[in-house]
């Protein structure tokens, strides 16, 4: 039993991390053992369960199916010896967070501070970036994101609350070019987004007593950071669209006007992700709750 559920564990890693090496890596054992534990599965079941090639290791169909119940099946097993060992246990080794620049730095730095203060057997290595990145591949163990909800077959996506978004602009712009009274007024201004240079346009979507309006906007500035939108729409280069935990001081210090504030744009979702394969681990598991609690009302 014990070797067909390390079989099962050396095939569900194969398939979540996309190959052998990455797999062997995880397991913390050689390549060849692993591809010898997914041979053995192989030939107990009688099926082919991976494609192989010399670039991509995928699952066959039977592969995908079979990967589903060893999830489901694991899961459970590993749940059970935890319950009776160490689930209470307090967390210890390191744990690798990646968020985003400017909400890492103001918000979740803080609170890792503190959940590392309740902690002190932890190390967490916190990387900040605006990069949409790929959790499993750049083996971090929790993410943080602030997006559109996206879907994901090998992350577990924990919501931990929603940022409110706001159209923004400096005295000085909107004393030079006017104050937009209607969404579609947007058109005729400057507005600065996140995204590409080369995508000269981008559509923000705004609801109000009157509906909803979907306005296709563009400016001289775009970028991946809210605070060097947020620095633009200071120095007068105009309107916009920033989550409020980005602005708030701003506005305080008249440093911004709200702009348009009877039109709302959708929230951005707060969300944490997490390798299906690690649900189970104390530390991942204590740090969503702590974040969860922290954030859930922002």
């Amino acid at each position: 039993m014990m070797d067909r559920l390390e079989q099962m564990r050396a095939f569900t890693q194969v398939v979540t991390s996309g190959g052998f090496a990455a797999a062997a890596r995880e397991l913390g054992v050689s390549r060849s053992a692993v591809s010898k534990l997914v041979i053995a599965l192989e030939n107990h079941l009688g099926v082919q369960l991976l494609h192989r090639s010399t670039r991509v290791v995928s699952p066959t169909e039977m592969g995908l199916a079979f990967y589903e119940r060893c999830v489901e099946m694991l899961t459970n097993w590993e749940e059970a010896e935890r319950s009776v060992r160490q689930f209470h246990a307090e967390p210890k080794g390191t744990l690798r967070i990646n968020a985003p620049m400017t909400f890492g730095a103001m918000h979740l730095a803080p609170a890792i501070a503190d959940f590392m203060a309740q902690y002190p057997d932890l190390r967490v290595q916190l990387t900040l970036n605006d990069r949409f990145i790929d959790p499993i591949e750049e083996g971090f163990d929790v993410t943080v994101r602030i997006a559109e909800p996206q879907p994901t077959s090998v992350l577990l996506v924990q919501p931990l609350g929603s940022a409110a978004r706001l159209l923004c602009a400096s005295p000085a712009y909107l004393s030079r070019h006017g104050t937009p009274t209607h969404p579609q007024d947007l058109r005729d201004h400057s507005c600065l987004y996140y995204g590409h240079i080369a995508s000269s346009r981008t559509v923000w979507t705004l609801t109000g007593a009157d509906g909803e309006h979907t306005v296709a906007v563009q400016g001289s500035l775009c970028s991946n950071n809210g605070e060097a939108l947020m620095h633009g729409a200071i120095r007068g280069l105009g309107i916009a669209l920033l989550p409020r935990f980005i602005i708030d001081r701003a506005i305080e210090a008249g440093a911004l006007t709200i702009v348009l504030p009877d039109y709302r744009s959708p929230d951005l979702a707060i969300e944490v992700l997490y390798p299906v394969s690690r649900h189970l681990s104390t530390k991942i598991r204590l740090l969503v709750d702590f974040l969860h609690a922290r954030f859930r009302s922002m």
